[in-house]
Order: C-alpha cells, then sequence, then structure tokens
C-alpha cells in the first residue's frame, strides 16, 4: 500500500493526464515493476534501453537534412548512437536487416516525395519486402496550407507496415513552425526505445497540437511596375501597411491566398447551371457556391489526382493531365448542377503562394512589409494567361486590403553583424537582399556586403537600380556585380561574374563569409553550384571533395540557398 502522501501525490497527477498520458504511464510502472518484483538479479539480467537506431531523411530544399541533424546530435547527448543517412545514399539491401529504423521526410509539390528520396520511396512501394524485423517511425514534414499536407511521410509510414514492419511510435506530421514538434517527437523515441526494451508497447504522451498562423490585415500603399518601358517582363513593387506590428525578420516570406478572377468563376457558373448563391459544405469551409470558388478552391491549375477524382465522378475518360476547371467543364461537361456540386467537394483548397520579404523591420518600420512580385505569364491553346497569385497581386489598387502570414525562413538569415555576406540573386531573387541591405545599413553592421544580380536588359529591368547604386556609393555595398544577359552578343548570366571574381570569392569564404542564392533552383542556383565547384576543383580539390566542401558550408550554417 502506498503512504498518503505518495498517493495523494498520484491522485493530484492524474486529472491533469490525458487518456493517452494515463496509458503510457500505466505501462512505465509495469515496466518497473517487471523489474522490482524479480529482484536485483532479475533487474540485472533485464534488456536494456535500445542504444543504436539508423536516422534517415529525404529532403527538397535541406529543411529535413538539418533537422535530422539536429535530432541525431540530440539523440548521442541522450545516449543513443545514431546512423544518420540520406536516403538518396541509403543502401536498400540494409533495410530488411534493420531493427530500428526512423525516417525524416518532407513533401513537395502534389505530395510527391523529394527527389533525392525518390528512388528509396519507389523501392519500397514496386518490391514486397520482408521487413517484419523492422521497428520504425517517421516523421513528416510539410506545409498544412496545403492540400497533400506531408502525404509523402504518410505514404513511407503506411508502405512500411504493409510490409510488416512494426510502427513503435505514431506518424508525425510537423507544420512550416516543425522545430518545437520535431523535439518532442524525439523524446517520444527515447521513450519508446526505453519502453520496447523494458516494457510491453504502451501509448505514448499526447503530443501538443501545432500552432496555427498568424494572419495580419494589411492594406496595400504602394504598387508599382520596377520594369520600365519596352521590358519583357513585368515585376511589382508591392508595399503593405497594418495597424499591428508585424513579426518577420529578414529572409522570411509572406504567404498570401490569392482570390480567383471573377470572369472565371462566371463563366464556371454559365457553364454548369449552378445557383451561385447556395452553400456548400467542402472538407474545410461551408460557403455559397461564389464564394468557394473565388475564395477557398483552387479553379485554375488542377492537380492530376483531382482530374481523376473528376473523371471517376463523371464517368470519363479522360488524359493523365493538369488544366483548368474551366476547361475540363468546357471539353468534359457535367450532367447537371447537382452532379457540379460534388466536383465542387473534391477541388483542393487553394494553396498559399509565398513571396520573398523585400523590407526590413529596422528600416522600413514594424508596421510596414514589401514583397517584389513577378507577373508569371504562359500561354495555353494560343491564349495568353497569367499565374493566379501575382496577376491578383499586380492587380491589387491602392487602399486594397489583403490578408497575410509570416512564413519564418529556419536557415536563410543574416550573420552576426561583422560577418561578411555574398549574394547571389539575378531578378525577383533579389528580394531578400534588398531586405538584407537595408537591415544592414540600419543596424550599421560592419560586415561587407557583396551582391551579384542579373536580369535582361540594363535600361528596363535593373530592379531597385536606384537604391543598389546608393548602397554602393554609401558604403553599405562593398562590391556589385551585374549580369544584363541580352546587352550582349554571348549571352552573360551571374555564374560567368561569379567565375570572373572567383579567386577573390574564394578569399571572402575562407575568410567566413555567409554564401546566399535566391531565384530559380533550376538552371540557375545548379549553374550557380557548378561554378563553385569548379572553383573549388581548381585550388587541388577532386569533384566529391569540391561538392562535400559546400554541403560543409551548408552544415556550418555559411551556405543557405531561398530557390523555387
Amino acid at each position: 500500500m502506498l503512504s498518503d502522501a505518495k498517493l495523494g501525490a498520484i491522485k493530484n497527477l492524474t486529472p491533469t493526464l490525458s487518456r493517452d498520458e494515463l496509458l503510457w504511464a500505466s505501462g512505465y510502472f509495469a515496466g518497473l515493476a517487471q523489474g522490482i518484483a524479480g529482484g536485483q538479479e532479475a533487474a540485472a539480467a533485464a534488456p536494456a534501453a535500445v542504444k543504436k537506431i539508423s536516422l534517415v531523411y529525404g529532403t527538397e530544399t535541406g529543411n529535413a537534412k538539418k533537422l535530422a541533424t539536429q535530432l541525431a546530435g540530440i539523440a548521442k547527448k541522450k545516449g543513443i548512437t545514431v546512423k544518420l543517412t540520406g536516403l538518396d545514399q541509403y543502401r536498400f539491401t540494409d533495410l530488411p536487416k534493420e531493427e530500428y529504423f526512423f525516417v525524416v521526410i518532407s513533401t513537395q509539390g502534389e505530395g510527391e516525395p523529394p527527389l533525392l528520396a525518390k528512388k528509396f520511396y519507389d523501392h519500397i512501394h514496386e518490391n514486397q519486402l520482408n521487413l517484419s524485423k523492422l521497428k520504425f517511425g517517421v516523421l513528416a514534414l510539410g506545409d498544412s496550407s496545403y492540400p497533400e499536407f506531408c502525404k509523402t511521410g504518410e505514404d513511407v509510414d503506411a508502405r512500411l507496415e504493409a510490409l510488416g514492419a512494426h510502427r513503435v511510435l505514431p506518424l508525425k506530421k510537423c507544420d512550416v513552425e516543425y522545430e518545437e514538434d520535431a523535439l518532442h517527437w524525439l523524446d517520444n523515441v527515447a521513450a519508446a526505445l526505453q519502453s520496447t526494451a523494458s516494457a510491453p508497447a504502451a501509448a505514448l504522451p499526447a503530443e501538443p497540437k501545432p500552432t496555427g498562423k498568424k494572419y495580419y490585415m494589411g492594406k496595400v500603399i504602394t504598387n508599382i511596375n520596377l520594369n520600365d518601358r519596352g521590358s519583357n517582363k513585368q515585376t511589382y513593387h508591392i508595399e503593405i501597411t497594418t495597424d499591428e506590428p508585424i513579426d518577420y525578420q529578414p529572409g522570411d516570406a509572406l504567404g498570401i491566398v490569392p482570390s480567383n478572377k471573377q470572369n472565371m468563376i462566371t463563366k464556371i457558373i454559365g457553364i454548369t447551371g449552378i445557383d451561385p448563391e447556395k452553400e456548400i459544405q467542402t472538407e474545410r469551409v461551408k460557403a455559397t457556391v461564389r464564394d468557394l470558388l473565388s475564395q477557398h478552391l483552387n479553379i485554375c491549375y488542377l492537380l492530376k489526382s483531382t482530374v481523376k477524382k473528376f473523371a471517376a465522378l463523371t464517368q470519363q475518360r479522360i488524359p493523365d493531365t493538369r488544366m483548368s476547371l474551366y476547361d475540363l467543364l468546357r471539353i468534359y461537361p457535367v450532367k447537371d448542377a447537382a452532379q457540379f456540386e460534388e466536383v465542387i467537394k473534391i477541388l483542393t483548397a487553394q494553396s498559399p503562394r509565398l513571396y520573398s520579404i523585400s523590407s526590413s523591420p529596422n528600416a522600413h518600420g514594424e508596421n510596414e512589409i514589401h514583397i517584389t512580385v513577378s507577373k508569371n505569364q504562359f500561354t495555353v491553346e494560343d491564349e495568353e494567361r497569367y499565374g493566379v497569385c501575382s496577376e491578383f497581386l499586380s492587380d491589387l489598387d491602392e487602399g486594397h486590403e489583403i490578408e497575410f502570414f509570416i512564413q519564418r525562413a529556419k536557415h536563410f538569415k543574416l550573420p552576426e553583424e561583422n560577418k561578411d555576406v555574398i549574394m547571389i540573386g539575378p531578378g525577383t531573387g533579389v528580394a531578400p537582399f534588398r531586405s538584407f541591405l537595408a537591415e544592414r545599413d540600419a543596424s550599421g553592421a560592419s560586415g561587407r556586403n557583396w551582391l551579384f544580380f542579373g536580369e535582361q536588359h540594363f535600361v528596363t529591368d535593373f530592379l531597385y537600380q536606384t537604391e543598389i547604386q546608393s548602397y554602393l556609393e554609401t558604403g553599405v555595398l562593398n562590391n556589385l556585380d551585374l549580369a544584363f544577359s541580352r546587352d550582349t552578343d554571348q549571352k552573360i548570366y551571374v555564374q560567368h561574374r561569379v567565375k570572373e571574381k572567383g579567386e577573390e570569392l574564394l578569399d571572402w569564404l575562407n575568410n567566413g563569409a555567409y554564401l546566399y542564392i535566391c531565384g530559380a533552383k533550376d538552371p540557375m542556383c545548379k549553374d550557380v553550384e557548378n561554378t563553385f565547384v569548379e572553383l573549388f576543383k581548381a585550388k587541388g580539390k577532386s569533384e566529391e571533395e569540391a561538392r562535400n566542401y559546400l554541403v560543409q558550408l551548408e552544415e556550418e550554417g555559411r551556405y543557405s540557398k531561398d530557390v523555387y
């Protein structure tokens, strides 16, 4: 029997515990009792906590890799030996031999695996493996604003179980603010390893639900086209002001859910005959047909999975493709308005678009934020069309109210004020570097700044030319290298300027400079990275050593990318 004091302590604790926490505590006490009941000899013979695991990661932007590396370091401090491997380097033949196998993996695009994890993803889905010896857990990274939130993690978790593996803790899905949840997951991994060795499997403590995004309501105060007359491009500088302070730092992104164009909504209503004022309950919201099509649903570029659902619902044969809802309805009509109601329910939510912030709270104030938006133009069946959000933003008039949120950049951040920075950002890739320069100017940072910028034409496309030249004149910007690809017979891009300044760049890096790249992932970022690899090789490194040096810089936090 317990003493009154001990019984009172337990009675005080138990009302504060959830059902899952009570189950876990039950298993924990059972494990302790099992060891005590057998005396000291039995306790000595009891199995020790698991001390060795494999931790693998699948990453596209580097977040999963950085997180897995951080978790591995913490696990080692807990006494757990970790074999850390990227899924692009993982030997598939090792999988059936694994005992404890934990996965950190992100989701891309339409719920697809990261490019570097695709071979692993395909391997486990295309082969019938015997994983009966494997015990596993999955930490999935994603963004709950998108329709296929953490789908890759869900797929991997379900497939490992289907192949006979034993789940030691539930799938954990992390939103964009993932660090706290990830650390909690690791604590649960350690607890699961302990309970696996010492007691029957028990439920783990319930995890805190991720907090939602903080939304701000702002008003557009400036919306101007930065390109001059005659340019092939339209790039808009948009300033938004708010009544409350905006919590952000240089390097963060601004997220906006765009509205769809009213003329397209009118066409859809007309072709289907549906009552635009009829209220329909979708997975996320209940609203009128008009409001759903305008504010809440993706109607401009349907996912392939949505087109497949449409084909099944309407019993029509439709190729594996993506198209707008209007084009789909025009080519493959619904039977009537009632059938279109069912179509509305399978449409995915309108995804937010993220834009690198081009202002600084120190320089521009806490109640103002700027973004730089390129109006995306393309052609479909000889018809000129624009990107949903870039057209929405470019058409906003001054005074228009707009809702937005801030997405933190975990690693794309300015270093200490005395550190040098190298910034490579052609086109709208210059946006975060405008923020960096404004912040360093406002704070009086002593570190040197070097900017590489490129576009098509000097006269029409030199974004933020006056500001950049002013930073150069005042010494905030120490070096400026420009590449205007259409002003010369031979196209010159930023990677060519990097090659020209190779010796000095290497000197900066060798002296501790931080390197940043922002803009198109393919081909710009790849071309710039390949140029740096060639510069490293010219100094005696092998191809592998040169690429590993870039990885080393990234792991040290001295090389960061914001690419799309």
